[in-house]
């Protein structure tokens, strides 16, 4: 897509699309999203959205001014997906647990467009209310402000890069993933102990471990290490404001 702005009165569009539907900016994000999983970054075009869509490719500058805007659209989809139904329970660690959790399953279940947007800032209203809404959780905890900002920092950074990590591995073609999976066993099982006694000596542990995402056990490492920073020690329940 090339920039471009529509005013506002001319966004929507009311005659259907060849399938039926009327355009709108759910449809057209559902569907990008579903070209992306199917066929790669490759596949988000103005052109192939328009044949998806069964609309003129121009109708959808309707919506969006650029591929840019589009992208940021959908990175603000996946924030979005990961607050659904989410209701905090008042302790800090249980409510920051869950939404690092939801943000990762969030990328991780959509893998080939998480590769494009994990790393984007949107600054839209999923992305502003996430923003909120953990920052009230290390506030509502008793964490003071300059340190509940480097705590949120290191939290979301954390929570998207492993997001972004585990999704690439989802992405691979099944061939490249099993041949990943093989190299433990080929590489690593044969190492003797006289030359790599630690991992000789920890291998069937070691490749049992790496067989999956090694992001929960990372965010409880930073949730007991932020029991250690708590003004309170090792708790603090919920302030009031």
């Amino acid at each position: 897509m090339s920039p471009r702005v529509v005013s506002e009165g001319d966004r929507r569009r009311r005659r259907p699309t060849k399938q039926g539907a009327v355009l709108s900016q759910r449809l057209i994000i559902d569907t990008a999203l579903r070209l992306v999983e199917q066929h790669g970054a490759d596949a988000l075009s103005v052109r192939r959205l328009g044949i998806a869509l069964g609309a003129d490719p121009s109708a959808l500058y309707r919506y969006f001014r650029n591929t840019d805007d589009l992208l940021l659209a959908l990175a603000d989809e996946f924030i979005g997906r990961s607050l659904e139904g989410w209701e905090a329970t008042g302790d800090w660690r249980t409510d920051l647990r869950a939404m690092g959790l939801r943000i990762h399953h969030s990328y991780h279940g959509q893998p080939q467009a998480a590769l494009l947007v994990a790393h984007r800032t949107t600054g839209r209203i999923h992305e502003t209310r996430a923003v909120e809404t953990i920052l009230g959780i290390l506030r509502d905890g008793g964490f003071p402000d300059p340190l509940a900002v480097r705590i949120y920092h290191s939290f979301a950074d954390q929570a998207l890069a492993f997001a972004a990590q585990d999704a690439a591995a989802a992405a691979l073609p099944p061939a490249a993933a099993e041949a990943d999976a093989e190299v433990w066993r080929q590489a690593y099982g044969p190492l003797p102990a006289a030359t790599h006694p630690h991992v000789a000596a920890t291998y069937p542990l070691l490749a049992a471990d790496m067989s999956g995402s090694g992001y929960p056990f990372a965010l409880e490492l930073m949730l007991t290490a932020l029991e250690t920073l708590h003004p309170d020690g090792a708790g603090g329940g919920r302030r009031d404001r």
